[in-house]
């Protein structure tokens, strides 16, 4: 510490002022630094060749029908694919499936239809 003559402030405000400075120093450095760091990237489940697909629209017959007339292998992950404007349907329809995801990805461009995929592919974990 730096000895002070006795001028009317005491050595603790001084040496607080201190610590406040270094403080804010280290944190606007820290700051710079992370605006230069890459965006956090996303981890999107892995998918196995598809063993069926079903997609939502007219004529298709529902979910859990199409889901009774597949194989059924502990193998086999069932995963429902929508786009953020189905996505509370997509997880609606999961509540009653147990063991299936749902992923919820943005719709890339105007060839992307609207609307719930189901895939059952063989990418379970063991």
């Amino acid at each position: 510490m730096i000895a002070r003559a006795r001028t009317g402030l005491g050595g603790w405000q001084t040496t607080l002022a201190d610590l406040a400075l270094i403080l804010f120093l280290v944190s606007a450095s820290a700051l710079d630094r992370q605006e230069d760091a890459a965006p956090p990237t996303i981890t999107v489940p892995q998918q196995g060749a598809p063993a069926a697909i079903w997609r939502e629209g007219a004529g298709a017959p529902p979910l859990a029908e199409w889901l009774a007339g597949e194989q059924h292998d502990a193998r086999l992950q069932l995963t429902l694919l929508a786009t953020p404007a189905d996505g509370a349907r997509a997880l609606a329809l999961a509540a009653d499936l147990p063991g299936a995801r749902v992923v919820v990805q943005p719709a890339k461009g105007q060839d992307r239809a609207t609307g719930i995929t189901a895939v059952l592919a063989y990418d379970r974990l063991p």
